[in-house]
């Protein structure tokens, strides 16, 4: 049922802004009377489509292989290939017959909407819910380093009060890419020593392969203290109350809600010896663990302080805008990290089986659903904007040219051009998508 629920979102969130991104290129081409064909969501590979409608003299449709979608632009050389039509005269309501800036803003459009797309989805998300963040000056017991975070220096309790010289204000910078992009030092309080830490450059490959989680945990670490009790579990059998405090599980000192889990976890099934200490007594309480590593307790959550604020209509706009720009800004940060050999491409590059894994997940959340949307629509609008043949990218570089020199390039560069385009592209596919199955099935 998860990997249905994972499913339906990636192709409601890739549809929507499929359709979006090819109507800003439709938008605009009727905006300066340049001829549309097609329009199309998905791709009719051989002509085999799964429905079609011709309204005026342009063709809509959804085709039968999914990777994206397409409007067919009179004049132009784009996927479609049509070079007979290239072959005839050039004609007042084609591509090519209009003024090299007209035909910038075309290739632009589509980008120009994922942008748009993606700051109205943060702007609405954030005027709804405002923002919720854990106060990093309210983190009492620190942090819970994963393996990751240990071999960089990192232990369970360290408080990070600042990134870089700058203070840490709210709990979850410590696990945002400006910390995860590497090359970061922070500034770590430990008991009464504060010291640095160095966070490589390239540590981003470890996440990628064992999540966030092993770096830091992103929630604070809870005290020991006991908080509630399932009744007919082991420890209400046993007579442990709200508000003991466990320091030891069978001799082994604890000061955290982790220390207990994990070595209560240890002992699935067998008998556990907690060390209380209940109101300044000392008391001993000896009870089973269950088969699946538990006794019944859960810890004060309270000691967790969120903060909630509000926004106004306009008040969130700022907000989204800023959001969607430091998300467009991490996707370049993220490619100069690949292109410099920091990450590698296997870690860095995810498909849609690991969007649907990770971005959307297997919970049906609009919030959510609609916050991974916004981000795939700024990751959309920035891999577009790459300079590949085939890609908008590729095709404002060659209009770049043109009006530089003067004058188009030649439609036989052009054709060669996009048919370099098309195997890139390809091998990315082909590399995104094994490496989407070798990370979901393989390892």
């Amino acid at each position: 049922m998860n990997g249905l629920i994972m499913a339906a979102q990636l192709l409601l969130g890739l549809s929507i802004l499929v359709i979006l991104h090819e109507l800003g290129h439709f938008l605009a081409a009727r905006a300066f009377n340049i001829k549309v064909e097609k329009f199309y969501l998905f791709f009719d590979a051989w002509d085999v489509k799964l429905f079609s409608v011709t309204k005026g003299d342009c063709e809509y449709g959804i085709g039968w292989l999914p990777l994206g979608g397409y409007v067919k632009i009179a004049g132009m050389i784009d996927e479609s290939m049509d070079t007979e039509a290239m072959a005839l005269p050039p004609q007042p309501w084609e591509f090519r017959s209009k003024p090299a800036w007209q035909r910038l803003i075309v290739m632009l459009a589509g980008v120009f909407v994922n942008i748009v797309v993606g700051i109205f989805i943060f702007w609405m998300l954030t005027f709804k819910y405002g923002e919720t963040f854990i106060p990093n000056s309210s983190v009492k017991n620190g942090i819970n380093p994963g393996v990751i975070g240990q071999s960089i220096g990192l232990q369970k309790g360290d408080r990070i009060t600042a990134i870089n010289g700058k203070e840490v204000v709210r709990f979850d910078e410590i696990t945002s890419s400006k910390v995860l992009l590497g090359n970061t030092q922070l500034t770590v309080l430990r008991g009464a020593q504060t010291l640095d830490v160095k966070v490589p450059d390239n540590i981003l490959n470890k996440i990628s392969d064992q999540g966030v989680e092993a770096f830091i945990d992103r929630a604070p670490l809870l005290s020991s203290t006991i908080d509630s009790i399932m009744p007919g579990k082991p420890a209400a059998k046993a007579g442990v109350q709200k508000g003991d405090v466990i320091t030891a599980v069978n001799n082994v000192p604890v000061k955290y809600n982790v220390d207990v889990i994990a070595e209560v976890k240890k002992n699935k099934g067998k008998s556990i010896v907690l060390n209380i200490d209940r109101s300044g007594s000392a008391q001993v309480i000896t009870l089973p663990a269950d088969t699946a590593g538990s006794v019944g307790v859960g810890f004060n959550v309270n000691e967790i302080k969120e903060e909630t604020i509000k926004y106004g209509f306009f008040e969130a706009l700022p907000l989204g805008v800023n959001q969607a720009w430091k998300m467009f800004g991490d996707n370049a940060k993220g490619i100069g990290k690949v292109l410099t050999g920091k990450i590698k491409a296997n870690k860095a590059f995810s498909g849609p089986v690991e969007i649907a894994r990770k971005v959307y997940g297997g919970q049906w959340i609009w919030a959510r659903f609609w916050a991974s949307t916004a981000f795939i629509s700024i990751a959309l609008a920035f891999m577009n904007l790459l300079p590949i043949p085939a890609l908008d990218g590729g095709h404002v570089v060659f209009l770049l040219v043109e009006m530089v020199r003067g004058k188009p390039l030649g439609d036989k560069f052009m054709e060669r051009a996009q048919i370099v385009g098309f195997v890139i592209l390809l091998s990315l596919m082909v590399f995104v998508l094994g490496n989407d199955v070798f990370k979901a099935f393989l390892k």
